[in-house]
């Protein structure tokens, strides 16, 4: 079995939990090989990773892989050589390995793609599915959705199964980005002006997404679709902070600011894309993953919030 990113934040989750279950043989790739600090004969570093990428020393006699290796970047307007990084890794770059594997015996290529593809916000009442219509409204949404509408053309070629996983915000133990920034701002004390908004968000663990990932590998039916994954509790904006803040043990000070206003501000500020976030709903419907996987998230939110900020990770 093949992990690429297996030194990015799902990567490595995704190889640690295979290493753990007997009979699995769990080969790694990542861009460096030297960046693992010591030399480890199931890590193969690939360089680059575009539409010329060799991947076949990695791939070995694997017959899955896991695809989380990905460039990312979050809203707002990018320029055109970060547009062009995100279509030569996760576009070209996807549907080379793809091709590569299919021509090397893999039987089921897993991709983990993002709930983005769906757009930035749902309606109220009406969370995301699996079948909701494909409205990708960034260019990373957009280099997510055109690698899945390449590997389903090469599923159909090939035979390969094809396995999409679309998550939403993921968080765990060492999480970057605006959950990290939250952490660190609960921990300090700093007042946050959320305490108004009403809204509903779907988010999902580490751990749950990762049980999820492996539950698509051994699964024995008809896989070859995609999958929304969540938490499947759907909490607020001020909800989440307390129950952040209650797995830190600190008081949230939450101030009741309305968001029109709060929009306004942060527009202002040209971070209207990270407002809209925390402002608006992203609800996803995980029905159809329960129901054909027969699988249920291990992990309740309190409990993945707890696991992530358990080892003191904020300042």
């Amino acid at each position: 079995m093949l992990v690429t990113g297996a030194n990015g934040f799902v990567g490595s989750a995704v190889m640690n939990q295979l290493q753990g279950l007997p009979g699995k043989k769990c080969i790694g790739a990542i861009r460096d090989a030297s960046s693992v600090g010591s030399v480890k004969d199931n890590i193969f570093g690939v360089g680059h990773i575009d539409a010329h990428t060799d991947w076949r020393a990695a791939l070995g006699s694997a017959g899955t892989v896991v695809h989380t290796a990905a460039v990312t970047y979050g809203g707002g307007q990018l320029g055109d050589e970060q547009k062009s990084l995100l279509t030569k890794v996760n576009v070209d770059g996807t549907l080379a390995l793809a091709r590569q594997a299919a021509s090397n015996g893999v039987h089921r290529f897993i991709f983990l793609s993002s709930v983005k593809i769906h757009g930035e916000e749902s309606l109220p009442g009406r969370p995301f599915s699996a079948s909701t219509p494909a409205n990708p409204r960034d260019d990373y949404a957009v280099s997510k959705w055109q690698a899945e509408q390449g590997l389903r053309e090469i599923g159909r070629e090939t035979g390969m199964d094809i396995v999409v996983v679309r998550p939403p915000l993921i968080y765990g133990p060492g999480v970057k980005g605006n959950f990290a920034s939250l952490i660190n701002i609960l921990a300090k004390g700093i007042p946050l002006p959320f305490g108004a908004i009403e809204n509903s968000r779907s988010l999902v663990s580490l751990p749950n997404l990762v049980g999820l990932i492996v539950r698509c590998i051994d699964h024995p039916g008809e896989v070859n679709q995609a999958f929304l994954v969540s938490d499947n509790e759907d909490v607020s904006t001020p909800e989440l902070l307390r129950k952040l803040a209650y797995a830190m043990e600190v008081r949230p000070r939450l101030l009741a600011v309305p968001p029109k206003l709060l929009l306004w501000g942060v527009t202002l500020l040209g971070k209207k894309d990270h407002g809209l976030r925390l402002l608006g709903n992203l609800q996803l419907d995980i029905t159809d993953t329960v129901n054909v996987l027969d699988w249920e998230p291990p992990v309740s939110l309190q409990q993945g919030l707890e696991e992530c900020v358990g080892n003191g990770g904020y300042e």
